[in-house]
């Protein structure tokens, strides 16, 4: 995996000179022996893999766009929080994957849930908390367009997000701490329909069936057709390769991979 050299990030803001190549912006680590953090966040406005490499080799007036952008003051932050907590290395999903690359993903896509499972710490940022403290009450005045909870819990991709990491640490708008999860896991359990001793445990810490792992993602919503399948793969423990344009195939092929990989029958009843 690629991930952010967080010291390069932060000094690159400073504008200092020799910190802007790609091979000091990224870096190909393995998971499995480097300690880094990792970012889960709505999408918006963000920055590209080929704009955060060439961040410095851009136009003055396309350079000061970019740093402008919602998604990169989410970049600098989460740096930030990463210095704190003593990390030197950060994934992202919006720029640490070169996209213009369909097999680098589909590597990304399939190794995803791995990756927030080896990360030490996983940041939830949730752009629409105004308040310092994790709403504890449905609002529908205020989270309208999500059943009146954040925006955050009713996105495909974020379910595997919180399930997969044994540390997660919850931050508002203005990147203030208001909850982890084990703290937090009797309201998260409310909010999500997940057992709490999956949110504290992970998904080998209860015996469970295709059909209620599924019925966790019944109300979510994805942005790509495709990817209401791509987000579940890595929590049946399956791989496929990613062909977007399939629509609503692309269910029909996770279904089939799980019955490969699960002899469950509660798949049929889903």
């Amino acid at each position: 995996m690629k991930l952010l050299n967080v010291e390069v990030v932060l000094n690159r803001k400073k504008d200092i000179q020799g910190s802007g190549s790609e091979y000091d912006v990224l870096r190909e680590l393995d998971d499995e022996t480097t300690s880094y953090a990792i970012l889960s966040h709505r999408w918006g406005v963000e920055v590209s893999y080929d704009e955060m490499t060439g961040l410095l080799k851009m136009e003055e007036g396309k350079r000061e766009e970019v740093r402008q952008r919602h998604g990169y003051q989410k970049i600098i932050k989460s740096c930030e929080q990463a210095t704190k907590d003593g990390y030197e290395w950060l994934w992202i999903d919006t720029c640490c994957i070169d996209k213009r690359s369909s097999a680098e993903l589909s590597e990304a896509i399939n190794s995803m849930y791995r990756w927030y499972e080896n990360a030490q710490v996983c940041y939830v940022y949730l752009n629409d908390v105004l308040k310092s403290a994790f709403p504890t009450k449905q609002d529908k005045s205020k989270f309208d367009q999500s059943n009146g909870w954040p925006e955050w819990f009713v996105r495909g991709w974020t379910l595997q997000e919180l399930i997969a990491p044994k540390q997660v640490e919850f931050f508002n708008k203005d990147w203030v701490s208001i909850g982890n999860k084990r703290r937090l896991a009797s309201m998260l359990e409310d909010i999500t329909r997940i057992p709490r001793d999956v949110l504290t445990g992970g998904l080998a810490a209860k015996r469970l069936s295709v059909a209620q792992i599924m019925s966790w993602a019944a109300h979510r919503k994805t942005t790509r057709l495709e990817d209401r399948a791509y987000s579940l793969m890595g929590l049946f423990g399956v791989n496929m390769p990613m062909l977007y344009g399939e629509g609503r195939k692309a269910f029909r092929r996770l279904q089939l991979e799980i019955i490969r990989e699960l002899s469950d029958h509660s798949m049929f009843a889903w």
